[in-house]
């Protein structure tokens, strides 16, 4: 069965989230923690954690985070898109954003 978000989500979209699957299973086997270990420590069942290593694109990111914490790693999830690094966004003067952005009639 294809997953529900095949078919809105780019290729290269699901290739970067199978990666981090694949990222996040080594880092796990590289800090010697079983799966078991690991659900544990993140409070997560097994076969969300599975979803999880797997890429599956439906696992919240309330999922990511407590992985990411329980691997020691969560400051890399509040780097993600700091605004002290988006380029696109340093190239905007952030006092003259609008509070708010409103869709075109």
């Amino acid at each position: 069965m294809k997953p529900l978000y095949a078919d809105i989500m780019s290729p290269k979209l699901l290739r970067a989230l199978k990666k981090l699957g694949s990222d996040i299973s080594i880092a796990r086997r590289k800090r010697h923690l079983s799966m078991e270990m690991m659900c544990e420590r993140a409070g997560l069942s097994k076969q969300t954690y599975q979803r999880m290593e797997r890429g599956d694109p439906s696992v919240s990111l309330g999922v990511l985070a407590m992985t990411l914490f329980a691997l020691g790693e969560e400051n890399r999830l509040q780097k993600l898109l700091d605004v002290a690094t988006d380029d696109v966004g340093l190239l905007s003067d952030i006092s003259n954003l609008p509070t708010r952005i409103r869709s075109p009639k």
